[in-house]
């Protein structure tokens, strides 16, 4: 080992992570896992801040996209500005299954309680993530969580163990504030859907304006459950990679 390696992992191991700025988070997942290292985005209401101020340290990174087939035609529009303007090198993953034939199927998996918005998960989300993972070979995993989109969140850490993979969490005491903050300095967009008053944007059938009956939390997941098993670290976490 080169003395050079050496110093930097020893630089990288003294770092305090969960007192460091988002950029140093970001440069040191990069040193400690190179090129096994992989970004998320669901190209969401805030997605352009993650995918700024990662592929600003780290151009080449992939970026992984699970398209559930059930996205709002805005996401997609979204999806096509960010990844030619940032250059990203984007992997999208969709469903074994198409939203025809899971309907045809299991019928409309969302309306069936928490068990069907489970399965409908785990078809459309988790898997095609499992997937991405494995083909990518990837060992560790940068996400935008943030403590306060959630009481759910509240006490993660930067770094977190999920079965095989590290994730870690940039901006994870990030405020709405902050957000908009690095949107607005360095000219990026929020989600299209955004001015007209979706506090976050998922699947059209599952994704509700706030004031539509929900509180600002509930309109994130959907109303019935928190989380869709890809940030499910204990229990009965559905994202087995």
């Amino acid at each position: 080992m080169s003395d050079s390696h050496t110093a930097q992992t020893a630089q990288t191991e003294a770092l305090d992570l969960e007192i460091a700025s988002a950029t140093e988070r970001v440069r040191w997942a990069y040193q400690s896992y190179g090129d096994k290292l992989v970004l998320t985005t669901s190209f969401g209401v805030q997605s352009a801040v993650m995918l700024h101020l990662v592929t600003t340290q780290i151009p080449q990174i992939p970026v992984i996209f699970v398209d559930t087939g059930y996205l709002f035609p805005a996401t997609y529009t979204f999806a096509a500005e960010l990844t030619a303007r940032l250059q990203l090198n984007l992997k999208t993953y969709i469903p074994l299954q198409t939203a025809a034939q899971q309907e045809a199927l299991h019928g409309k998996l969302w309306e069936q309680g928490l068990e069907g918005l489970e399965r409908y998960n785990h078809i459309n989300k988790v898997e095609p993530m499992n997937r991405a993972v494995k083909e990518l070979g990837a060992t560790a995993w940068l996400s935008g969580l943030r403590r306060t989109q959630s009481s759910s969140r509240g006490e993660r850490k930067v770094i977190e163990k999920q079965n095989k993979i590290t994730k870690i969490y940039p901006i994870i005491d990030w405020n709405d504030r902050d957000v908009y903050t690095y949107l607005t300095e360095n000219d990026l967009p929020y989600h299209p859907l955004w001015d007209q008053g979706y506090v976050s944007v998922g699947d059209w059938h599952s994704t509700k304006k706030l004031g539509e009956g929900m509180t600002e939390e509930e309109t994130r997941f959907g109303g019935l459950k928190r989380e869709c098993g890809l940030h499910e670290v204990t229990g009965g976490s559905d994202f087995q990679i």
